[in-house]
Parts: structure tokens; C-alpha cells; sequence
């Protein structure tokens, strides 16, 4: 029965911990990847202001108001390595990007240690009439077959949320900026 009990603790602090970002299992063993998105955004902005939008919190002086939720670690002329932090449902989430600028077009994000051993995703930029198009796309791998797979789709559910409310903000800045 101790031992049982024993095993119910350690799942537990073992999911919290992978939860958190905070361990991360990189094998490679079974990996299985699954797409983000794509997904489509117009926002009512010039491409550029978009752009500026979305890197000014990385390449210059973080906001105070989104300093509990971006820490840029290391700062260079078109790449950073930044620690997001997402509010989920039971508590918060560290994720370690590298993120890649290529003005005025693309933004690049590589996971280096999160909740899953891997992912990659972009912002693609495109001009319209009424502003620009931003597509958010990418992959996410689990390994460990089925299981990861199962922990994978819970993790992008969650991944495509915050990716929402990060985009609802940008479209906001930016479409105030264009005022």
C-alpha cells in the first residue's frame, strides 16, 4: 500500500515538473509530431508596425506590464533567448525559446526547454488590403508513443491558447499604434 501510494506521489511531482517546464525528456525514443495551426490573424496594422509589435518586448527593454510573463535571458541584434511564462490550469508554465527576427516578414520561436521535448513555430507576415496577415504554424513532438502522444494534445491545446491571448495583444498594440 506505501508503495502505491509511494508511486501516486511520484506521478504526481513527475507531471507537475513536466508541467512546469521545469523537466523536460528529450529521447527521442517514439517521438511523435503533431502540427500547430496554422492559423490566420488579420490585423487592421501596416506589416511593419505589426512586426515592431511583436519584437519590441524581445529586442529592446521588456514593458514592466509583461515582465511576469517575458524574461529575455540573452539579447542580440535579430535573435533572443527569452523565458515565456503561461498561466495554466494548475499553476504556471516555463517555456526557454530561442526567437529569430527577419524583419519585416517572419518571427521563428525553437523551444529549448519547455512542458515537451520539441517545438517549433513561426509568425509569417504578409501585407493585405486592410492591414496584415499573420499566420501563426508549427509542429510539436512528444516522445514515449501513445503516452506522448496523450500528454502532446493536451500540451498543444493549451500551447494554441496562449498563442491566442498572445496574439489578441499584439493585434491590439498594433492596430493602436496605427491610430
Amino acid at each position: 500500500m506505501f508503495l502505491a501510494a509511494g508511486g501516486l506521489l511520484a506521478g504526481h511531482g513527475l507531471y507537475r515538473l513536466a508541467a512546469a517546464g521545469s523537466l523536460t525528456l528529450d529521447t527521442g525514443i517514439g517521438r511523435r509530431v503533431q502540427p500547430l495551426g496554422p492559423v490566420d490573424f488579420d490585423i487592421a496594422a501596416p506589416r511593419e508596425i505589426v512586426f515592431d509589435a511583436i519584437a519590441a518586448p524581445y529586442l529592446g527593454k521588456t514593458p514592466r506590464a509583461l515582465q511576469n510573463k517575458l524574461s529575455v535571458w540573452e539579447r542580440g541584434t535579430d535573435m533572443v533567448l527569452a523565458a515565456h511564462f503561461t498561466q495554466v490550469e494548475r499553476g504556471t508554465t516555463t517555456t526557454v525559446e530561442t526567437v529569430r527576427f527577419e524583419r519585416p516578414e517572419h518571427i521563428h520561436f525553437r523551444v529549448v526547454r519547455g512542458p515537451v521535448p520539441h517545438v517549433v513555430e513561426s509568425f509569417a507576415l504578409t501585407e493585405t488590403d486592410g492591414g496584415t496577415r499573420l499566420t501563426w504554424q508549427g509542429e510539436l513532438g512528444t516522445d514515449f508513443w501513445a503516452p506522448g502522444s496523450w500528454w502532446g494534445g493536451r500540451v498543444a491545446r493549451e500551447w494554441e491558447r496562449a498563442v491566442r491571448r498572445s496574439i489578441s495583444s499584439v493585434t491590439t498594440e498594433a492596430e493602436r499604434r496605427a491610430r
